[in-house]
């Protein structure tokens, strides 16, 4: 792998770990999911491949990511606006 590319992959790696702290079934879950995947593909050297396996983990954290923010929203409105319906 080149060495650009690999410093990307590690990043994203990196990061999904950080975002996969908050999944919902748990850490040790999102970890294993994310390793096998990762090890899925480590023989890959296509720079293309990597690239495009690349993008598909970036939108994978960006749909982490809207999950735990519509998480807590939905959190928030129920605290809020229950409340107020049921009156």
């Amino acid at each position: 792998m080149a060495n650009p590319l690999r410093s990307a992959v590690v990043k994203l790696y990196k990061n999904l770990l950080y975002v996969g702290r908050e999944y919902p079934k748990g850490n040790d879950y999102f970890r294993e999911r994310l390793k096998a995947a990762f090890m899925k593909n480590k023989d890959v050297t296509d720079p293309e491949k990597i690239k495009q396996l690349i993008a598909r983990g970036e939108f994978v954290m960006k749909e982490l990511e809207a999950l735990y923010y519509l998480r807590k929203y939905r959190a928030m409105k129920k605290r809020y606006y229950d409340s107020e319906g049921s009156e």
